[in-house]
């Protein structure tokens, strides 16, 4: 992979190397041609061999591989100035494509370590734990049945059983699932969840080669390979235009019978519009792209992104904020809604479980004064015990309020999302619902993308429960939703929905990242996961959605300004050719007057670059 690497590198240098030499040698050829002519040919004569050759190998290659591109019409142009011994001719020709091809890499390559970084996430080595002591082998060590010591704030290598310990760990990177999840003896750990301050130790029940999260690696390589590949709108144009230019040539040829004119033809005819503009146009998008926060990896996003017509969208903090929001509390017994939030804050403020931040959040949205409590202990699997004043406090779950003999109070039915019951001396007195709610924006983008941007279907495709999912696609008003899926699930569905029309995704998590390779075009949120970043075409680096608008509205106006720089340059050329086909225009004239379009035309794709109207136009 490096070698690639290094190979892709070496090629872009050399191509502009190539460029500025043959700027250079046709400046010293016009001042040295009146002095020394053969020193003056001999540097059209160098050119022409350390950058001429290889471009013709490098288009017959493509050739073979039947890949007519936009420089198609250039390397006939090339071999017949150097057959015709315009060396001159020649030079102008190859400085038009090495130019060109190394704008067009500079904006097509992708640096990608989708891979490197999923890889790297993962420890290297584990803690083994044998007879009380702690050892550090390989992961590749590891054997089912080990004892395996996860550290806090540390990633879990393995898929395994909690022996020992109690505290959190946060999956949403791998299940989809919002909240950091309670882990005590007898819960089952995955691989890449992120320990939170607890110590805990882990019996492996798997092969590391066989866990979640090698798992989910091998599913990335293998979509990685299969993504199929886009063709560019230089190349489409190319084979409309190409054919043109060709007819154009022939006559002249036919009807004047002079080899110059043909030459002349088609050296007007290189397409250095098509081969310059759409990538400098991608390289403006990108820049006004990255002044607004949004990174984009893959160019080739950018101009098939408005052409999509299926929206993909995962579920926890893509469409909602991916933390749990305290919704609703209801009383039960004689206190206040706000004296149970009271009560149970003063209490929750000790506690380290995933629901306490938001029930502290909301005591403070409502400044609430927080009680002193005493006797305070947590115990796992039954809830949260204290003392405020005189009252015994408990917090726990439905499930456990006859455990705690709390007396028999009507409770509403159990709804969706989660929950914790308050119970105060022995009574069941209050109830507090919990929900990842929806972005502001989330329901008037959904919305806007049928009538704005011609999304003709809007998906849901989530790892989490199908109550919450359904919860969310009702809000939102989406009316084709998939609950609990995996990641090899969602990677299924995302190339049936591709091959059937261009796709969107949109997603955040590790469990994403399959998808988000599979996707004609992918969207990542965030900047903590840098494996999902990787994979994704496009990364939004702030958790909103009024971005993904503004991206929207980026890449359509590149795809307009591109096709008319292309299209008018085209124009151009064909008015050119019709002129030289008459030996009106001679070859070296014909390029100066390309260089001369190839100007317009990239003055043109540089309007993006300056544009300051480019905005969200959703109404929240």
């Amino acid at each position: 992979m490096l070698n690639k690497k290094l190979l892709q590198l070496i090629k872009t240098k050399w191509q502009m190397i190539v460029a500025i030499a043959s700027i250079f040698s046709i400046i010293l050829h016009l001042i040295l041609k009146n002095y020394n002519s053969q020193i003056a040919e001999l540097l059209l004569w160098f050119i022409i061999l350390i950058g001429g050759l290889p471009l013709v190998i490098q288009i017959i290659i493509r050739l073979l591989n039947k890949n007519f591109g936009a420089d198609l019409i250039a390397f006939i142009a090339l071999i017949l100035a150097i057959y015709l011994q315009d060396n001159f001719t020649a030079v102008l020709i190859i400085s038009m494509l090495s130019s060109g091809q190394s704008l067009e890499e500079y904006a097509s390559h992708r640096a990608s370590f989708v891979l490197e970084a999923l890889a790297s996430r993962m420890p290297s080595k584990v803690h083994l734990k044998s007879d009380n002591n702690f050892s550090d082998i390989n992961i590749s060590q590891v054997k089912i049945g080990d004892l395996i010591a996860v550290f806090p704030h540390e990633i879990c290598a393995i898929d395994g059983e909690v022996v020992q310990g109690y505290g959190t760990m946060d999956e949403s990177y791998l299940t989809g699932e919002p909240y950091r999840i309670s882990k005590t003896i007898g819960s089952k750990v995955l691989s890449g969840a992120i320990n939170g301050d607890s110590l805990f130790i882990i019996k492996a029940e798997k092969l590391p080669k066989d866990s979640r999260y090698y798992k989910i690696m091998e599913i990335m390589q293998n979509a990685k390979e299969k993504k199929p590949k886009m063709r560019r709108i230089a190349d489409k144009i190319g084979a409309i235009f190409a054919p043109i230019a060709i007819i154009i040539a022939g006559l002249s040829y036919f009807f004047t019978n002079d080899l110059v004119n043909f030459l002349a033809v088609l050296t007007i005819a290189t397409p250095c519009p098509l081969i310059i503009a759409v990538p400098v146009s991608i390289i403006s998008a990108i820049s006004i792209s990255a002044k607004r926060g949004i990174i984009i990896k893959d160019p080739s996003a950018l101009e098939t992104l408005p052409t999509c017509s299926i929206a993909i969208f995962d579920k926890t903090g893509t469409l909602t904020y991916g933390e749990p929001t305290l919704t609703e509390i209801i009383s039960l017994d004689k206190y206040s809604v706000d004296e149970v939030l009271q009560k149970t804050a003063s209490l929750e403020r000790y506690s380290r479980h995933p629901l306490s931040s938001a029930i502290l959040k909301e005591a403070s949205n409502r400044n609430l004064i927080l009680l002193d409590a005493e006797n305070i202990s947590e115990k796992p699997g039954y809830g949260m015990f204290g003392n405020i004043g005189n009252k015994k406090i408990i917090i726990t779950s439905r499930k456990k309020i006859a455990t705690h003999q709390a007396g028999s109070i009507a409770i509403p039915e159990i709804e969706a999302g989660l929950e914790c019951v308050v119970i105060i001396d022995d009574v069941v007195s209050g109830l507090l619902r919990f929900r990842d709610i929806p972005r502001k924006e989330s329901k008037s983008f959904i919305s806007h993308l049928g009538n704005n941007h011609n999304f003709k279907k809007i998906i849901l495709l989530s790892g989490d429960r199908d109550s919450e999912v359904n919860y969310l696609a009702q809000a939102l008003n989406i009316q084709e939703c998939y609950s609990s899926k995996s990641p090899e699930e969602k990677l299924d569905f995302v190339k049936m929905q591709t091959s059937k029309n261009k796709t969107l995704f949109m997603g955040d998590g590790i469990n994403d990242a399959p998808a988000l390779m599979t996707a004609t075009v992918g969207i990542a949120f965030g900047q903590i996961n840098n494996i999902t970043s990787e994979s994704a075409g496009i990364v939004i680096l702030e958790n909103n959605l009024l971005k993904v608008d503004e991206l929207i509205h980026i890449s359509t106006l590149m795809r307009k300004i591109a096709l008319q720089s292309a299209g008018g340059g085209m124009i151009l050329s064909i008015i050119g050719m019709i002129f030289a086909s008459f030996g009106m225009i001679s070859p070296a004239l014909g390029a100066v007057i390309q260089q001369i379009i190839d100007v317009l035309a990239i003055m043109n794709s540089l309007r993006l670059t300056f544009s300051k109207s480019i905005n969200s136009d959703i109404e929240i």
